[in-house]
């Protein structure tokens, strides 16, 4: 079974739409798992909705709606809910794209168990859906450990790898998912479906919160992976000035 998980936090704008692209799959022999961190806007409502709409497809459907500490606490919430035997986690504002998890299911029912990992290509999109940036790498240890270079969103994970490597660090707000991905090393064994499975909203956490985001990704490289501090410097200043170039060239352009 395959186990995706949704965190939420004052999402009504853009969870109809996310849940929608589960929904939609051509495959229902998984489960849905929603992590709310206690919305006040009309999120649970919206979440409430779909209750019967999964049990009609006969779609295992579960949430819930508490305080949390952030992201990773919330999907660390949702690993330990999760009965499937390989975990997935959508953003509440990204969307599958159709036939998605039976590209997934195809190649984990071929995968040996000793596979870690199974992701895919993602398309950025803007708020009028489109295409901004294309999340195309493909995994390999000489580049993973300078920068992420794959798509956390859509990706599927072994559940073993949590029993073995351990939760997401709840201490990281950002690149929790990164550092998490990092604890292999170059023991991670990894499958690459050549397909675009997800569409993720740009402006996420990461975005609008940039300087943590590479001040964190600094951190886990150097705690986690064990990349020397000046190599991780180098990298957090070549980081961000792409990034500020990029902003400034998109503001000519416009």
């Amino acid at each position: 079974m395959l186990s995706i998980i949704t965190v939420t936090f004052n999402s009504e704008k853009t969870v109809r739409k996310t849940i929608e692209s589960v929904l939609n799959q051509s495959i229902s022999h998984f489960e849905y798992i929603l992590i709310d961190g206690d919305s006040k806007d009309a999120t649970i409502e919206i979440i409430k909705s779909y209750e019967a709409v999964f049990k009609k497809r006969n779609i295992q459907y579960t949430w819930i709606s508490e305080k949390d500490s952030g992201i990773y606490n919330a999907f660390n919430k949702g690993v330990k809910l999760a009965k499937g035997n390989w975990v997935s986690f959508l953003g509440s504002d990204d969307c599958y794209t159709e036939d998605a998890l039976e590209a997934y299911l195809k190649v984990i029912l071929a995968a040996n168990d000793n596979v870690d990992l199974v992701y895919s290509n993602v398309d950025v999109i803007d708020k009028e859906e489109n295409i901004i940036n294309k999340i195309n790498g493909s995994w390999s240890w000489s580049k993973f450990k300078r920068y992420m270079n794959i798509a956390h969103v859509g990706a599927f994970h072994n559940k073993n790898y949590f029993s073995k490597y351990g939760f997401f660090n709840e201490s990281y707000r950002i690149a929790g998912d990164y550092e998490m991905l990092l604890r292999a090393k170059d023991n991670l064994k990894s499958i690459k479906i050549e397909k675009v499975t997800a569409k993720m909203a740009d402006g996420g956490v990461s975005n609008n919160h940039i300087s943590l985001a590479f001040k964190e990704t600094f951190k886990a490289k150097n705690k986690t992976a064990g990349i020397g501090v000046i190599l991780c410097f180098l990298d957090y200043n070549i980081a961000l000035f792409k990034y500020y170039f990029k902003k400034i060239r998109c503001e000519i352009i416009r």
